[in-house]
């Protein structure tokens, strides 16, 4: 992805979506822009209107993260977004190196006997390409329908964008879509060289007009906290809380856990859940046991 496009396009929506009211600014005579005017965004932000002419025209190598701060402030960035300006102030201020293919993240076995220990909660670990890494029993039974889908590695992404049944299982889709191409748009931010990221976001681009408008809107969100809604195959409706933290001794990694508020009908569902997750699991240990019988069985 090329850094200046990327630069001008963000701060160029960012700028749209502050009224001069917004900003303090009086807002008298004919406007011919949508938002803020350029050099309102300079005065705002303390700088030159050339110095933030040469900035939205994409080239922030070199700019301060003083600078950079009081930019954020006169376009009221929220902390994502303050965070997605400063990777790309980060990656116009580096060597530009060609885009290259991550080696698979292998899990750490702790990290699965972490995972494998909460009995009580769907979990899974993801990385910032939205692949479905390593679960839990429980969370491999929530989110089976992605496990249904042959392309592999999981990805959360590709599912809600390119698969018809996640209608069917996601029933806020629409939401579940636009947080998935805003926390695209931020790793793309974050790891602009990944290869894999960029062939993913070729093929959603590609396949799927929304992810074409909502990748075009530029927006970017950091994923902690929230509610999760799904109609579950199996045990129908579940509204669970999710709590997403990012493992420090894996960067790149986020470890998400889900659960059911106590005494609530998606409470009871999660229970009844965990006893269908035990049957599948059961009987993937029958095939395994019924495979290793076949390759083991003397042959006439």
């Amino acid at each position: 992805m090329d850094n200046r496009s990327e630069v001008r396009e963000f701060l160029t929506s960012r700028r749209a979506k502050i009224t001069p009211q917004q900003a303090g600014l009086p807002a008298a005579g004919q406007r011919r822009v949508k938002g803020l005017r350029r050099e309102e965004v300079a005065m705002l932000a303390g700088v030159s209107a050339e110095y933030y002419a040469r900035m939205e025209r994409g080239n922030l190598s070199g700019t301060s993260e003083a600078v950079l701060d009081s930019l954020a402030r006169a376009l009221q960035l929220d902390e994502s977004e303050r965070a997605h300006l400063m990777d790309l102030a980060r990656t116009a201020s580096t060597t530009r190196r060609p885009a290259r293919r991550r080696a698979a993240q292998p899990i750490r076995p702790g990290l699965q006997q972490l995972l494998d220990a909460m009995t009580e909660a769907p979990a899974f670990i993801r990385n910032g390409r939205l692949d479905i890494l390593a679960t839990n029993q429980l969370g491999k039974a929530l989110y089976w329908p992605l496990f249904q889908d042959p392309a592999r590695p999981v990805n959360m992404a590709r599912f809600q964008f390119l698969n018809p049944a996640a209608a069917e299982y996601m029933t806020e889709l629409d939401h579940q879509r636009a947080a998935a191409a805003a926390l695209l748009r931020t790793e793309a931010g974050r790891d602009p060289y990944n290869r894999d990221l960029s062939d993913l976001i070729g093929e959603l681009s590609t396949r799927s007009e929304e992810f074409r408008t909502l990748w075009a809107a530029h927006n970017v969100r950091l994923h902690h906290t929230g509610l999760k809604q799904f109609r579950h195959p199996a045990v129908g409706d579940l509204t669970l809380a999710f709590e997403a933290l990012p493992v420090p001794t894996d960067p790149g990694l986020t470890l998400t856990a889900l659960s059911a508020e106590p005494g609530t009908t998606s409470d009871d569902g999660l229970k009844l859940l965990a006893s269908w997750a035990a049957t599948l699991d059961q009987s993937d240990r029958s095939n395994a046991e019924f495979a290793c019988n076949q390759e083991i069985s003397p042959q006439p």
